[in-house]
């Protein structure tokens, strides 16, 4: 058995000192350790995207990366795309825009498309399909979650009857877009 390491990463604004094995991949250590039940383990080889999270604002697939290498870093992870109980824009695109069915792609798929948006707040269709590229889902097709992810870059907001509402255009895009 290999020896401890002892690790301090914040998680969603919290920050976390533990002992893990080196071998413990960050989805584990989000999961088992820390409760962070969104981040979903998938494939464990980077082809679907379940377990994507953003570290420093990045995003990367958990599956695939220790928690060690998370140590002094700050990780994103879905349950942190809320602020003060309220879901992000992209969740409640998702949502509205009926991207998803059994919802197993949906948390790495609004991780993926939140790092979308900070590099390209305003993609075409054909760039959010190239920016997803790495997510798989097997229930929508992908058009609804493509229609989520441009009404966020359009600037749709959905209210609570479901009818939409323009952003603010003064709104920082990046927090439009739900990322941190």
């Amino acid at each position: 058995m290999a020896s401890s390491k002892t690790i301090t990463v914040e998680v969603d604004d919290v920050s976390y000192t533990d002992d893990v094995e080196p071998r413990l991949l960050l989805v584990q250590y989000l999961r088992e350790r820390l409760g962070k039940t969104g981040t979903l383990i998938g494939c464990d080889t980077t082809n679907c995207g379940a377990c994507t999270v953003h570290l420093d604002g990045v995003s990367v697939k958990s599956c695939t990366m220790f928690a060690v290498q998370a140590d002094g870093h700050r990780v994103t992870t879905i349950e942190g795309m809320a602020t003060n109980g309220k879901l992000a824009p992209l969740q409640v695109a998702f949502h509205q825009c009926h991207a998803l069915q059994c919802g197993f792609c949906t948390p790495g798929m609004i991780m993926q498309s939140a790092s979308l948006l900070k590099e390209n707040p305003h993609p075409s269709e054909e760039e959010i399909r190239d920016g997803l590229e790495g997510n798989l889902c097997r229930c929508t097709g992908y058009q609804n979650i493509v229609a989520a992810v441009k009404s966020v870059a359009d600037g749709v907001e959905y209210g609570g009857s479901g009818v939409s509402a323009s952003i603010d255009s003064a709104s920082d895009e990046t927090e439009t877009a739900g990322v941190s």
